[in-house]
């Protein structure tokens, strides 16, 4: 079984990233784009025989522990 998390800025907090991204877009020429948020996305592989509702569980503690700084980021777990 694989895991996804996607983790993002909480929505109020700065994205410096998103706004050099914005920037550069727009003198490339697509002035369409407006804000631009960054994030990351982890891919986790679990042991297999793990029930589905144990490994969301599991990922979200590790999200709490290490994977997302909670304060300023928020986080979503797909199992696939």
């Amino acid at each position: 079984m694989r895991a996804r998390v996607h983790v993002s800025l909480k929505p109020g907090v700065l994205d410096p990233q998103g706004k050099a991204v914005s920037d550069a877009l727009g003198r490339l020429g697509f002035s369409e784009v407006g804000e631009v948020r960054v994030g990351k996305t982890i891919e986790l592989e679990l042991e297999d025989g793990l029930a589905a509702d144990a490994a969301e569980a599991r990922v979200k503690e590790m999200c709490e522990k290490l994977l997302a700084n909670t304060v300023i980021e928020r986080y979503a777990v797909e199992l696939v």
